[in-house]
């Protein structure tokens, strides 16, 4: 990996470590849990859950939940250093996305060790419709699973094609 990547991959994920790790410290010391601030009415608060389990709570009452979601985020850490390790020079948005969701996994596996659970705060809805509540971390690696593929897309738009017109 050029240089250049590894200064990228470090401030991005970096940042969105410390966004999410300062967000979380904020919420578990400012707030009771189970806690709710309305921000926007019947659209947004600021929840204090902790989710044990993995995205919207699955796994949350097994016996094998906390070795199996630290295991899956250790082997997904190690795959993004990988790609992160063969990525060129010029694949920038592919660094800024594999960054986005290692600082992601990074930040939940650290709840993950810490806690046996993740601290979730984010909390959409709509009436009585709530979205699972989520965090930072959630978002980051949302961000760079989006930009992920959206760079891959790109990426096969741009090569020069290979069939042939009958």
């Amino acid at each position: 990996m050029p240089i250049h990547n590894y200064v990228i991959f470090s401030v991005v994920s970096g940042f969105g470590l410390i966004i999410d790790q300062v967000t979380k410290l904020c919420i578990d010391h400012g707030m009771p849990l189970y806690a709710s601030v309305p921000v926007i009415d019947n659209f947004f608060n600021i929840t204090y859950v902790r989710n044990p389990g993995a995205a919207f709570g699955l796994f949350a009452q097994s016996g094998f939940r906390i070795p199996f979601l630290i295991g899956v985020s250790m082997i997904a850490l190690a795959a993004i250093l990988v790609a992160l390790y063969k990525s060129k020079r010029t694949e920038k948005v592919s660094v800024v996305a594999l960054s986005c969701i290692f600082a992601g996994a990074c930040g939940n596996l650290i709840d993950r060790i810490r806690l046996g659970e993740v601290i979730d705060f984010l909390d959409f809805y709509w009436k009585n419709h709530h979205w699972p509540a989520f965090n930072v971390a959630d978002m980051a690696i949302c961000l760079g699973a989006f930009l992920y593929l959206t760079a891959g897309l790109m990426e096969k738009q741009q090569r020069p094609s290979t069939g042939h017109a009958a």
